[in-house]
């Protein structure tokens, strides 16, 4: 079996029985062309773990973080274990590869008084900045990941339940409570500005779109919010998913129950929300370094 049919196979297979965005499959097929293109075997089930291993060392060698290491050795696992499902290999060459050591990063997190900050930035004379306040209100309201945001319907807002549904990944689907506050920017979006913008029938049911009618880019979400953080000289890396770490994290911090978060983020396993916990002593460290009079860390 050659590399080239081994890789279309996979590519169907992420594609019909995974459900996976293009996206994804994109990032999983890259991982396997990455090891076909640093090995010499015609064929991917002549691989050894010894040429895994040869692999991997040349990555570090390139100085590709440890998190990058890891990513693209479980897209060649998944490559394999599909290959072992459809019988075509019997024991995959990863077995006994283990992943490089992480250390967990906590993301950075806005407080309520930085995103009232990033929102007062908005020049709402201006049509795309009722809109982008609506995105901003959106994804910090419900927890959205910016693809979920681009691709939510019209149609998929419950306006008297006050809810949308959403469509996550591997078109997962879930429904998630929606703030007034969020709601409003989006009826006055839909009222005064998108009459205003160039129609086009085949995009009427898509919520966010840009000033030709088109559905807006991941691209120019990441790039007005930056513009709008840097005007609030906030000094943070911060990026649409900070509002999503923003939303789960206040949530904990006020004593949501940790499955409820999990259900509204959309995580397959409560171990991804998990995060959250360690967020929230985060916050209460500093919180009583902050205030407690007799609170000092241990050294």
């Amino acid at each position: 079996m050659t590399w080239d049919f081994a890789i279309q196979l996979f590519k169907a297979y992420l594609i019909t029985e995974k459900g996976m965005s293009k996206h994804s499959v994109e990032a999983y097929l890259h991982d396997v062309y990455l090891l076909k293109n640093n090995c010499s075997t015609s064929s991917p089930v002549e691989i050894q773990t010894k040429d895994i291993e040869y692999f991997l060392a040349s990555l570090y060698d390139i100085g590709l973080s440890n998190s990058s290491q890891a990513r693209i050795l479980s897209g060649l696992k998944s490559f394999y274990n599909y290959l072992i499902l459809e019988q075509l290999l019997t024991v995959s060459p990863l077995e006994l590869i283990e992943s490089p050591k992480l250390s967990r990063k906590l993301p950075d997190v806005l407080s309520l008084e930085e995103i009232d900050l990033i929102l007062s930035m908005l020049d709402l004379s201006r049509p795309e900045h009722v809109r982008n306040k609506a995105m901003i209100e959106t994804l910090y309201s419900c927890g959205l990941r910016v693809s979920e945001l681009i691709s939510l319907q019209s149609s998929h807002i419950y306006w008297n339940d006050e809810i949308i549904r959403v469509i996550g990944k591997g078109n997962k689907e879930r429904l998630i409570p929606i703030g007034q506050s969020a709601l409003d920017s989006i009826k006055t979006y839909l009222s005064y500005i998108r009459p205003q913008w160039h129609h086009y029938p085949i995009y009427d049911d898509i919520l966010f779109l840009n000033r030709r009618g088109k559905p807006i880019s991941r691209v120019m979400v990441f790039t007005f919010l930056k513009e709008l953080v840097n005007q609030a000289g906030i000094h943070k890396d911060i990026s649409p998913h900070t509002l999503r770490h923003s939303f789960a994290t206040h949530l904990v911090e006020r004593g949501a129950d940790l499955r409820a978060v999990q259900m509204m983020l959309g995580h397959s396993s409560i171990t991804t929300t998990e995060i959250y916990t360690h967020l929230n002593q985060e916050y209460l460290r500093s919180s009583l370094q902050k205030y407690h009079p007799r609170f000092k860390d241990s050294y």
